[in-house]
């Protein structure tokens, strides 16, 4: 098992979609144990530290059929890839028969490749695990009933959409407490001691084969959360939450495996104390995207040992891409802050040129764009530039911008320092459109009054100040809109 890093840098990859575009290009088959070193260089560039494999698991054949009949999902697959045809929908990588590889991808052989290239190169492997549900087609769903929640014949016959009448048993179709039931899964039931065991036997199995896995929407499995979402039909919560006692059971056969959990609702902390590793942090993409960086700096105020523990992002294949929803600019901008934050970060595949496109995971093709390729090669730079420095590993401090009376544009400008073994370092961002100026106050009065050089991370700007400015009225810094300085601070020897 590869060891993650503390604060691991994660690139997820559409599996199917890139196996595709790696046949194409090669023009040979290119199941998992296929693939060529450059195109494992391509989804692996320097700084990333774990590659999260997304849909290898044999996806359902009747969860397809659904997807197939269902209107509304045709339309969006062909918004977003017009002329898709049938044989490129491949359904839903969350509407999981089996957690078997995929025969399509190489199976369990081409599982056991791509692991082991990715090990060669110190990189970890991410797989799916959907905790609460799976597809109608499961082998559960006749074998294992006990395992969901349970319906009556009359609540099938009054509510088909929501219930799924085996012949056998009605079983629940899935669900969260705020949308209508999935009409191509069904529901676990979280409460069930057997299921529990199962997952651990499950989740313990899929650890055999990669070094952590990320839980889609694992909130919906909390105690309180599943029982207000399934009310009496949940029967009476134990006394143990599923977390706890899933992960626990886990760790005994893989003590290192890593938990990162999709997250919302504010329950990022709870899930951190069931035994997640790390857990999305969707309040800070919203408030990056959508509000001012007064609201970021608040979220950032939070205990530092909480964010170590956080996955920050600007996009993945739940949320639009960045390319179409931030300015130029403000995409560079953003991702700086999130590169030089404590916790995980999470990249998305095609991020780092530019795809506007926000492709249903039901797909394996997406439509051609051109690569940005200034963007890649910022990505590239910052990412690098980050992980050589080593910064990550030492101590997080967030800092204050000050301005003066005539000058409040300081207010937009977002601070903070990192120090360990690796030295001392600075990120000051301008999250505005405006210019803005201020003088940011360093936190370590040993600098003393000798001289220091500050030099560009990411372009190797360097600039001489004295210990006694930086630590008494602060480093001057005059940025443009969206503008940002990754600084490493060190002795100024000439």
């Amino acid at each position: 098992m590869t060891q993650l890093p503390a604060q691991p840098v994660i690139h997820e990859v559409n599996t199917r979609v890139w196996l595709r575009e790696v046949q194409r290009r090669t023009g040979c088959r290119a199941g998992l144990g296929d693939v060529p070193k450059d195109a494992w260089d391509e989804i692996t560039p320097h700084g990333v530290d774990a590659v999260w494999l997304m849909g290898v698991w044999e996806r359902s054949p009747q969860g397809r059929g659904i997807a197939l009949w269902d209107q509304s999902l045709r339309t969006a697959f062909a918004q977003a890839v017009p002329g898709i045809g049938e044989d490129e929908i491949a359904g839903s990588p969350y509407c999981i028969r089996r957690y078997e590889a995929d025969a399509a991808l190489g199976g369990a052989a081409g599982l056991a490749a791509a692991r082991a290239e990715l090990d060669s190169r110190g990189i970890g492997l991410l797989l799916d695990y959907v905790p609460n549900h799976v597809a109608p087609d499961s082998p559960w769903v006749h074998e294992h009933p006990e395992h969901f929640v349970r319906g009556t014949a009359d609540d099938a016959r009054r509510d088909p959409a929501a219930y799924l009448d085996t012949g056998t048993a009605v079983l629940a179709r899935g669900r969260d407490p705020f949308f209508p039931p999935w009409p191509d899964v069904v529901q676990l039931n979280a409460f069930d001691p057997a299921l529990r065991r199962a997952t651990t036997d499950v989740l313990t199995g899929i650890g055999q084969v990669c070094d952590g896995v990320r839980c889609d929407m694992a909130m919906l499995l909390m105690n309180d959360i599943f029982a207000r979402t399934w009310g009496q039909r949940a029967e009476a919560p134990p006394q143990d939450d599923f977390w706890p006692t899933v992960i626990g059971g886990v760790r005994e056969r893989h003590p290192g495996m890593t938990f990162v959990a999709e997250a919302y609702w504010d329950l990022e902390w709870a899930l951190q104390q069931q035994g997640f590793d790390f857990c999305y942090d969707k309040r800070l993409y919203d408030r990056v995207l959508n509000e001012g960086p007064e609201s970021v700096r608040a979220h950032l105020t939070a205990d530092a040992a909480y964010q170590h523990r956080l996955v920050r992002f600007l996009e993945n294949h739940d949320e639009p891409r960045a390319a179409e929803t931030l300015h130029p600019a403000k995409e560079r901008a953003a991702a700086v802050l999130i590169a030089t934050l404590p916790g995980a970060t999470l990249w998305h595949e095609g991020q780092f040129t530019g795809r506007r496109t926000r492709l249903p995971v039901f797909l394996d093709r997406r439509p051609d764009e051109p690569a940005d390729t200034a963007l890649r090669a910022f990505h590239e730079r910052l990412l690098a530039g980050v992980h050589r420095s080593g910064m990550r590993t030492g101590g997080w401090r967030l800092l204050e911008c000050a301005g003066w009376p005539d000058n409040d544009t300081a207010r937009n400008v977002l601070a903070w320092c990192w120090a360990g073994p690796a030295g001392r370092f600075l990120t000051v961002v301008n999250l505005s459109g405006q210019p803005a100026q201020g003088r940011v106050r360093l936190p370590w009065p040993e600098l003393g009054s000798d001289a220091w050089r500050l030099t560009g991370v990411l372009d190797d700007e360097r600039y001489v100040r004295t210990g006694d400015e930086l630590t008494g009225p602060g480093l001057f810094v005059g940025l443009d809109a969206w503008g940002t300085h990754v600084l490493a601070i060190g002795p100024d020897r000439d």
